[in-house]
């Protein structure tokens, strides 16, 4: 039988009813059933679009100038002048009610179209008061332009940096500091890493602000152990801005886009800072994975103790744990949790967490989950209520499959997935 052959090609103009939406939030047309992506199109639009790429099964299209010819209600003028440019936000075309909508479909989708589960209820999304300026972190690649050191996100679908001193989603704060440690880049005459040539030294500025201390840490990532005046650096960054607590150097000798080395020096102040949520206090190493929303963080964490209806004898298992946020929060509710993460850093900032606490039923263990959940159930270790980000292929001949201890419950299954 005879392949197929696409039915348009690079540079055709089309016109297309944008139908739903792809993973990253492109617009989904088709053209005789053949797919093709529109990066700024809406559900329910009709647009005029160009053709830049072309697949076996798929094409890829940008918006021609003027291209919407019919819009959906839903767009919105986007309220950043870098958006067109800039690789960071990719629906602000949308207002955020239609974000929460599209979010809800997308969960449909995912567990009808993709799992074959057709018997399901998706609530709504719980979408925020005010959805700007609440990141707790920026993580921002460092670049040069026009002879000058620039930090920001990275234009859509390359490397190049685009400067963001003022992202909307940003906390202030962090704009504030990532801008500091720009300028002082430049002051000390530092190198910028290429990735083409695997030279030069600053990499990358992480920066996270506490949401109930107000804390700052910053690390800067470097291609070498060899930071020229590196305390001095720090410490100048920490005069700068009161609040710092903490500034380490993070060592990435690697090729490619990986962000995080696995090395930390404490340039000045302490090796992490402290939060405070939702009556607990946490630990975060500069480097350690932490939710970067911490208003919604709360909201997602009392409703997942709330669907898990927790009767206070429950064995619980949360995989991907991080610092143990939302294991310490489900430990004052269950009996016992374990908490499974593979950056030891995080595993560490997770075991400090449960003694600053004072929470004595949880067990931290460090290690990747597909390698922690065998173990644990070849050692015969049940529970009653999973945790993840994501969960195993269910495959009843493997042995982490037993870790789930069922028993008949005609008014709670025994096994309940919070997240």
């Amino acid at each position: 039988m005879a392949k197929r052959k696409p039915p348009v090609k690079v540079g055709d103009e089309v016109v297309l009813e944008i139908e739903n939406y792809a993973s990253e939030g492109e617009g989904v047309g088709r053209i005789n059933g053949f797919t093709v992506f529109v990066p700024g199109a809406l559900a329910g639009e009709k647009v005029a679009a160009s053709i830049d790429l072309v697949k076996k099964t798929y094409a890829r299209a940008h918006l021609l100038d003027k291209g919407v010819r019919f819009a959906s209600p839903e767009r919105i003028e986007p309220p950043c002048a870098l958006y067109l440019d800039c690789g960071g936000c990719q629906l602000l075309h949308q207002s955020y009610e239609g974000q929460l909508g599209m979010k809800q479909q997308r969960v449909i989708d995912a567990l009808s179209r993709i799992g074959g589960i057709t018997d399901i209820t998706v609530r709504p999304i719980i979408g925020m008061s005010n959805p700007w300026h609440y990141r707790n972190k920026a993580q921002y690649p460092f670049g040069k332009r026009n002879g000058r050191i620039i930090a920001g996100c990275y234009e859509k679908g390359t490397h190049r940096v685009v400067e963001t001193p003022d992202c909307r989603i940003q906390h202030p704060t962090n704009n504030r500091v990532v801008e500091g440690a720009r300028r002082l880049a430049e002051e000390f005459g530092l190198s910028v890493y290429d990735e083409e040539t695997h030279k030069g030294l600053l990499r990358h500025v992480l920066v996270r602000r506490a949401f109930g201390t107000g804390e700052i840490s910053v690390a800067l990532v470097t291609n070498d152990s060899h930071f020229p005046r590196g305390k001095e650096f720090a410490r100048r960054l920490a005069d700068e801005f009161p609040d710092i607590r903490s500034i380490v150097q993070n060592i990435n000798p690697t090729h490619g886009n990986k962000v995080l080395g696995d090395k930390d020096i404490v340039l000045w102040g302490e090796d992490g800072i402290t939060d405070i949520l939702g009556g607990l206090e946490f630990r975060i190493s500069a480097t350690a994975f932490y939710q970067v929303n911490p208003v919604q963080t709360l909201v997602l964490y009392k409703k997942a103790v709330e669907y898990a209806g927790f009767s206070g004898k429950e064995k619980v298992l949360d995989v991907y744990c991080g610092v143990g946020t939302l294991t310490l929060f489900l430990a004052r509710q269950a009996l016992e949790v374990y908490g499974i993460e593979a950056n030891k850093n995080a595993i560490e900032d997770a075991t400090a967490n449960e003694k600053l606490n004072r929470i004595t039923n949880v067990r931290f263990i460090a290690g990747r989950a597909e390698k922690v959940l065998p173990d644990l159930a070849e050692a015969g270790i049940t529970f009653d209520v999973a945790q993840a980000d994501s969960l195993p292929a269910v495959d009843p001949q493997l042995p982490h499959q037993r870790l789930f201890q069922l028993r008949p419950d005609p008014v709670r299954p025994s096994l309940r997935g919070l997240l």
